[in-house]
This record gives structure tokens, C-alpha cells and sequence, in this order.
């Protein structure tokens, strides 16, 4: 996935292919079984900014524990994945309804520029994962001053 600017224009053609996605389901349905809908996989939900010297990541993962969650960065990619555990003390047949999901996940994203590794920082609080890539020396804009 490549950093690019937000643009509220394109939540429109996510939102179409939202509806394309349902009818698709609804004509063509998945071998998957309705208990199962949506619990085998999930993505937590990202803000990417830019801040004047870093690139910032936060990522909501709550009910994720801190041991389950892996940030790699190779050739410019930094990659998010882990895993969020579904609860045991419940029996299946239990449950009412379950909307909630668990499961593996992995996000990547494409970073601009050479970014150097060792610099990049995590924390985790409250649910939400951030992570600070500070930009590449050529990244960074430069103040000319004017004689």
C-alpha cells in the first residue's frame, strides 16, 4: 500500500465498491458458514499523517495484546501483523449474537524515500498502536532563506 494524501473523493468509490462487494455476496455467496461470517479475519482500522519531521502511524487493535502484535520494516515496506484471540470462556452455543472478529491479520505499507530502521519508534496504549517513521533527510522540507 503506497502513503498517498487523503482524499475525501475516494470514500466514494470505496463505498461503491462496498455495494458491489455485497451484491456480489449476495449472488455468488461464499462457502462460508453465517456463524463464521466475518470472524476468520479482520484488519484494524489505520490513520496515516504526516507531522513536519515524521510519518505517523496509529493503528486500532483493541482486545490485542502487546506480546501478539509484529512490526517489521524491509525495502521500504513496513509490515503490521498479529493476532487477536477470540474468547474461550464462552460456549459457542451461548452466543446470541457475535459481530465481533478475531483472528490473524497483516497490514503493509509502502514507505517514501529510505527511511533508516533503527530510528523507527512503537508504542502501544489503550488499544492503539503508534508507530513514528521520522521522513528521510530529502523528505524533510527545507527553509531557503531569502537575501
Amino acid at each position: 500500500m503506497e502513503l498517498v494524501k487523503w482524499n475525501p473523493m475516494k470514500d466514494m468509490f470505496s463505498l461503491r465498491n462496498r455495494i458491489n462487494a455485497m451484491f456480489d455476496d449476495f449472488f455468488y455467496p461464499t462457502t462460508r458458514s453465517e456463524g463464521d461470517w466475518g470472524l476468520s479475519s479482520w484488519e484494524p482500522r489505520v490513520d496515516i499523517y504526516d507531522d513536519k519531521d515524521n510519518i505517523v502511524i496509529k493503528a486500532e487493535m483493541p482486545g490485542v495484546d502487546k506480546k501478539d502484535i509484529k512490526v517489521d520494516v524491509k525495502d521500504r515496506v513496513l509490515t503490521l501483523s498479529g493476532e487477536r484471540s477470540a474468547d474461550k470462556e464462552v460456549k459457542e452455543d451461548s452466543y446470541y449474537r457475535r459481530e465481533r472478529t478475531f483472528g490473524r491479520f497483516e497490514r503493509s505499507f509502502t514507505l517514501p524515500g529510505e527511511i533508516d530502521p533503527e530510528k523507527i519508534a512503537a508504542e502501544y496504549k489503550d488499544g492503539v498502536l503508534k508507530i513514528v517513521v521520522p521522513k528521510p533527510e530529502e523528505q524533510k522540507p527545507k527553509q531557503i532563506a531569502i537575501h
